[in-house]
């Protein structure tokens, strides 16, 4: 006799659940958490509380010792089992989540894939700051980018390339690379420019501090900066001088015409 599994969820989802603080998972995040039953998780990068909302009896994978082909082996195993699978990155999957890689060997085995996305920490450091990152006449737009490493970047996605622009630059898993970074970004931005430094924004012992750029490199060795860490470089921080048009009263717009 052969006896047929019912899924409880017939697709995998890959969960951005944010930077840290459990309070900035989506309720599409929480939801899936709760009726997982295996969870493979990024350890080294999303701490363990978030897993406290997990229901009693659940499986939970580390991953950060694991390579793609044993967390993607696992997943399919667990899948076939009929088990609910959900696998979790930190912050926003499509933000260096290396879920592509993934995605396409579950998709080979047939498996259905979703994708919910999640806060990113220069989104969460933005906010603690009361900053906005796009002001009227000084820049419109917010550049996420990492300095080139062991991994490299195009040529044409270079730090120097991208400061010429002068625009916000949020800087990801470049703490390791902040001298190369400060002198790069000092032949575009003023040396009094400000910074925002996030180290494991939203954890219990993360925190950010602003700073001037040219004091990014010292900061960040005072501070034994190594991982975990984002720069949030922007000419709008701290610039109130600028009024935006949308609430101007001499504006006319579609739901503003008088």
């Amino acid at each position: 006799m052969v006896v047929k599994i019912e899924r409880m969820d017939k697709k995998i989802s890959f969960i951005g659940v944010g930077p840290g603080d459990p309070d900035l998972l989506t309720l599409k995040a929480l939801n899936k958490i709760k009726t997982a039953d295996v969870i493979i998780w990024t350890d080294s990068l999303i701490p363990e509380k978030i897993l406290d909302f997990s229901k009693e009896g659940s499986q939970k994978i580390k991953t950060s010792s694991l390579t793609l082909e044993k967390i993607t082996s696992i997943m399919i195993e667990k899948f076939q089992e009929g088990k609910a699978v959900i696998r979790l990155h930190d912050g926003d999957p499509c933000l260096y989540g290396a879920i592509k890689e993934q995605i396409e060997i579950l998709k080979k085995e047939k498996i259905e894939i979703e994708v919910v996305p999640g806060v990113s920490a220069f989104q969460v450091a933005a906010a603690y700051h009361e900053a906005e990152l796009t002001i009227p006449d000084i820049t419109q737009t917010i550049i996420l980018t990492r300095a080139g490493g062991r991994t490299g970047i195009p040529e044409k996605e270079s730090l120097k390339e991208l400061a010429k622009h002068n625009s916000s630059l949020c800087l990801y898993l470049s703490a390791r690379h902040v001298k190369s970074s400060q002198e790069t970004l000092l032949e575009f931005y003023p040396p009094e420019t400000k910074v925002i430094v996030g180290f494991r924004v939203s954890w219990d012992d993360g925190w950010t501090s602003l700073i001037e750029l040219k004091d990014m490199e010292k900061f960040s060795i005072e501070k034994n900066l190594i991982r975990t860490t984002i720069y949030i470089i922007s000419p709008a921080i701290g610039n109130s001088q600028n009024r935006s048009n949308l609430y101007n009263p001499a504006y006319k717009h579609l739901f503003r015409n008088k």
